[in-house]
């Protein structure tokens, strides 16, 4: 990972000890193990053995921090709706493409997308965030109206709720999977998306 400043420019590489990427590894964990805005760069320098201007020398702010962590897990997300976007497939084929993806990246990126899905929006960075999220709604609602316009799924259902429900299923997946736990990912993911399809296939789909 590459991370950038405001001005779109390398961030230098940091003191001995830490990088970028652990300090913003870091970072993430105390932002949702307390809460953005209570975990203070003091507290943040406490966890990290370090002091408050040996952070600065890694990013500008914490806001950064923030925007930078968001971005570790908006980015990839954004990019399999370009991949759907480009896929050839039948509504139904692009459908599961978009859920599966979507879950793997939850899984691979899972502390950064619980710092997402905890946003409140008090911000106009957290708002930005949120805006490019709910595009992903969008994405899956349009998704599941085409897969509907082709009869592969219930003409009963409502796309955007629909969506909403989807997601809810697959996100709920950052709070308990655990990778030493009793199920591998990719069992679970097939598990997922079966249940999800079994669920939705209008009659003969």
């Amino acid at each position: 990972m590459r991370l950038i400043d405001k001005a779109n420019t390398p961030l230098k590489r940091g003191r001995p000890g830490y990088d970028q990427e652990s300090v913003l590894r870091i970072a993430v964990e105390a932002f949702n193990e307390h809460g953005y805005e209570a975990t203070s760069m003091g507290k943040l320098a406490d966890r990290l053995g370090i002091s408050k201007s040996a952070i600065y020398h890694h990013v500008p702010s914490k806001e950064d921090l923030l925007r930078l962590a968001l971005d570790e897990a908006l980015i990839p997300l954004e990019a399999v709706i370009i991949e759907v976007r480009a896929h050839q497939g039948s509504a139904d084929e692009r459908l599961d493409f978009f859920l599966r993806a979507t879950f793997r990246i939850l899984i691979s990126k899972r502390s950064y997308v619980t710092l997402l899905l905890r946003l409140r929006g008090n911000t106009e960075l957290e708002r930005a965030a949120l805006e490019r999220r709910r595009a992903m709604d969008r994405q899956l609602a349009e998704l599941v109206t085409a897969a509907q316009s082709e009869g592969e799924l219930r003409a009963d259902l409502d796309p955007r709720a629909t969506a909403r429900l989807l997601f809810g299923l697959i996100n709920s997946v950052v709070d308990w999977f655990r990778e030493d736990g009793p199920i591998e990912a990719k069992t679970l993911e097939d598990q997922a998306i079966t249940l999800l399809f079994d669920g939705l296939h209008s009659t003969g789909a």
